[in-house]
């Protein structure tokens, strides 16, 4: 791991509190250091003809449920994640934005430099949530994107199975399936939505959606 200054190895620095929840609400308003280190990646993958797509809470965001976070969470195809090693990976130094291991050994978990932004990658065909295999899997990112503001984001309606599935197969991803509450209430989402998610998950959504239906009004 590189040292957020001098671009070399080493820990990273300690953040307060203020300077926590300041750089969170830069994050909201679109021109904090995930932001900026999303974009010249997503310009990196463009260049090396690398296809990728945007899941997790960054998408939430750009499909209108706002929270704060602080990683990015990309989904490459096989031979991406390969192109990427080779010729992106530990690349750049003081000035120029870099990528290296956050876990010695893995090329899935990486940390920006300088920048610190923890990024974590999977690939087409893996399964969130427990990882065991169902019918939701990580989609082939040039069949399930959208492009918002120049940067390649999960639909929709892949975005609530993939965190359906999660919260539905690993009880420590509860809150995606909280995640998939506050879209339905933001978004206004009916029950006639679940005919356009995959079966694996249509009796979660309408769950969900029964369940704020139920709920007292505020």
């Amino acid at each position: 791991m590189r040292n957020l200054e001098t671009g070399s190895a080493g820990p990273q620095p300690t953040r307060s509190v203020p300077d926590l929840f300041a750089e969170g609400q830069r994050y909201l308003m679109g021109n904090g250091i995930l932001n900026n280190t999303l974009a010249e990646l997503a310009a990196k993958l463009k260049h090396h003809g690398i296809d990728y797509v945007v899941v997790g809470a960054i998408a939430l965001k750009e499909h209108g449920f706002y929270r704060v976070t602080d990683n990015i969470d990309l989904v490459l195809t096989a031979e991406g994640l390969a192109k990427f090693n080779r010729e992106i990976l530990g690349r750049g130094g003081y000035g120029i934005a870099g990528y290296d291991q956050a876990v010695p050994g893995s090329s899935r978990r990486l940390r920006s430099y300088p920048g610190g932004v923890s990024i974590q990658i999977m690939t087409a065909g893996e399964y969130p949530g427990d990882g065991q295999p169902n019918p939701v899997s990580m989609p082939q990112p040039s069949t399930a994107s959208i492009e918002i503001d120049g940067i390649n984001i999960v639909t929709f309606e892949k975005l609530i199975e993939l965190k359906l599935a999660s919260g539905m197969t690993a009880p420590h991803r509860l809150k995606d399936l909280a995640d998939v509450q506050e879209l339905i209430k933001i978004r206004g989402l009916q029950p006639e939505f679940a005919k356009r998610l995959d079966p694996y998950v249509r009796e979660k959504f309408l769950e969900l959606c029964e369940t704020i239906r139920q709920s007292p009004k505020d």
